[in-house]
């Protein structure tokens, strides 16, 4: 099974996020995408985010669109910080042998895996797609990968590295950017402003429900 995973905040989920998720399914060939929360992001600090049962209601809601995205709160069962090699190998567990796993990401979060726990051990549990975000050139990628100094070497399409000791590869690619951010709708909901077509009917209806975001937070 070619499974993908997009893991995020998602504080709220909208449109982006879907579409990236969508569009690496059909390019990939995968079989579908989990979209998984993080329960509590270590990168996140301090910084206050809304409850999980929120940010997972709203995923589901906000893949119930499609025949091939889905949520999954497996990060929202477990204690303590949401790290990535754990929802890995939970997913590995879950699957079984034979499960091909592609972890899409975006540039500017891949530019600090370094920071991950066990960041090289990820690279033995997945494959990475790389999503391509402006102000980062293609010519910088590969120069990127090599400086892990984990054994990567060029694969057969361009913009991609295999690693020999896992047989999983890092994909740089380019798909259809929509620059929409969770932090700009939190404001435009904070000060009454219309998010209509940033996020799917059913997840805005949900923020209005619940009056999330309506503290000002963002």
């Amino acid at each position: 099974m070619r499974l993908g995973i997009l893991g995020g905040t998602f504080d709220p989920i909208h449109y982006g996020h879907l579409r990236i998720a969508e569009e690496a399914c059909e390019e990939l060939g995968l079989e579908k995408v989990l979209l998984i929360p993080g329960a509590s992001p270590p990168h996140k600090g301090k910084k206050e985010i809304s409850p999980f049962t929120d940010r997972f209601a709203m995923t589901k809601l906000g893949t119930e669109g499609s025949p091939v995205l889905e949520a999954a709160d497996l990060e929202g069962r477990r204690q303590g910080f949401s790290y990535s090699i754990d929802t890995l190998r939970e997913i590995h567990d879950i699957y079984g042998p034979g499960l091909e796993l592609f972890f899409i990401i975006g540039m500017d979060a891949f530019l600090e895996i370094r920071t991950w726990k066990r960041h090289k051990d990820l690279f033995q549990e997945t494959n990475f797609v790389v999503i391509k975000r402006p102000g980062f050139s293609d010519e910088e990628f590969g120069p990127l990968i090599l400086s892990m100094d984990l054994g990567f070497e060029p694969g057969g399409e361009n913009n991609s590295y295999v690693l020999p000791s896992s047989g999983h590869s890092v994909i740089y690619k380019e798909l259809t950017p929509l620059s929409i951010s969770s932090t700009r709708i939190r404001e435009l909901t904070a000060t009454g402003r219309s998010i209509r077509f940033l996020v799917p009917e059913s997840v805005r209806s949900y923020i209005v429900e619940k009056g999330l975001y309506l503290n000002g937070r963002s």
